[in-house]
């Protein structure tokens, strides 16, 4: 019977491939891991004066005591939900959408002009954004309201109703973001192999069978992981978009209002850094506990779509 190699034997025979993995370990857990230890400010009275963290006064639960005894927990959570599945939904559909035509385009300066164009509103920053959003719909000397009085039709006061501003926001992370998940998506694309492309073509299918029949399928595994990782930060929302687009308008607030914003503008004044780690810790058990579901339902359904 063979003897089992462990894992000393793997680390000599191997030891170039593990030297060149060790900056990518070193970077993760300067980054990623020995950070968590500051989870424990979500469970002690935060003093400035206190250069030990551990030597602060613990008090259990009590710094998540502003988020559910504000009325609002519900109401966050669920705003802040409610977006991310529509974000989610809606860039994947449309960047596939757009990846699977765009590969099927023959003109090579056309791609790549159009991907371009496609991916460079995700490098305008939120401020930006939010300046573009302003002149657009300023009651006053927006675009919108310039227009319509050109037209001879009455100017809408946008700022004062919630409900426009659910569309308005998805509209807006859309153009910001969908280009991004497009390049991915037509990385992988350009990675399928063009036999089952010409075998599909003798077999008489036509572009848009070849599209779905094996385009969309070759997708799945990208579109999985790309989920997965979305999930689990299903309850962080996108403060920036939300706080420039919003800013402190009261009255858009029960639409727009993401635990994020709520949390930056209760404790700005305070800076209580166990109440801010406190809703941190609230959204990370949250996202961990829906990508673990999620990923062991894929799992059952097939494993080699499963991210572990």
């Amino acid at each position: 019977m063979r003897k089992k190699k462990g894992l000393l034997h793997e680390l000599s025979k191997n030891r170039i491939l593990f030297l060149m993995l060790l900056p990518t370990l070193l970077y993760f857990l300067i980054n990623n891991y020995f950070p968590m230890i500051g989870i424990y400010y979500a469970f002690v009275q935060f003093d400035f004066h206190s250069s030990n963290l551990f030597q602060m006064d613990f008090v259990g639960l009590k710094n998540f005591e502003f988020l559910w005894k504000s009325g609002k927990l519900l109401e966050l959570t669920l705003n802040t939900i409610g977006y991310n599945i529509a974000f989610i939904v809606l860039v994947n559909f449309l960047s596939i959408s757009v990846a699977v035509l765009l590969s099927e385009i023959k003109g090579k300066w056309f791609k790549k002009i159009t991907q371009s164009v496609l991916f460079l509103p995700y490098f305008v920053s939120f401020v930006i954004l939010s300046v573009i959003v302003f002149n657009l719909f300023n009651y006053d000397q927006g675009v919108l309201n310039t227009v319509l009085e050109r037209l001879g039709a009455e100017p809408v006061d946008l700022y004062s109703k919630p409900t426009a501003w659910i569309f308005l926001i998805i509209i807006f992370f859309l153009w910001k973001n969908f280009g991004y998940s497009m390049v991915i998506y037509l990385a992988t694309i350009t990675g399928i192999s063009d036999e089952y492309y010409e075998a599909a073509k003798i077999d008489g299918a036509n572009i848009f069978q070849r599209a779905w029949y094996i385009t969309v399928p070759m997708l799945k595994n990208t579109f999985v992981i790309l989920l997965l990782f979305a999930l689990g930060g299903i309850l962080k929302g996108q403060f920036d978009l939300f706080y420039q687009m919003v800013g402190n308008n009261g009255l858009l607030f029960s639409t727009t209002d993401i635990l994020d914003t709520y949390v930056y503008r209760s404790l700005r004044v305070t800076f209580d850094m166990g109440m801010a780690t406190a809703a941190g810790v609230y959204q990370s058990i949250f996202g961990f506990v829906l990508i673990m579901v999620v990923n062991t339902i894929i799992k059952k359904i097939n494993k080699e779509y499963a991210l572990f």
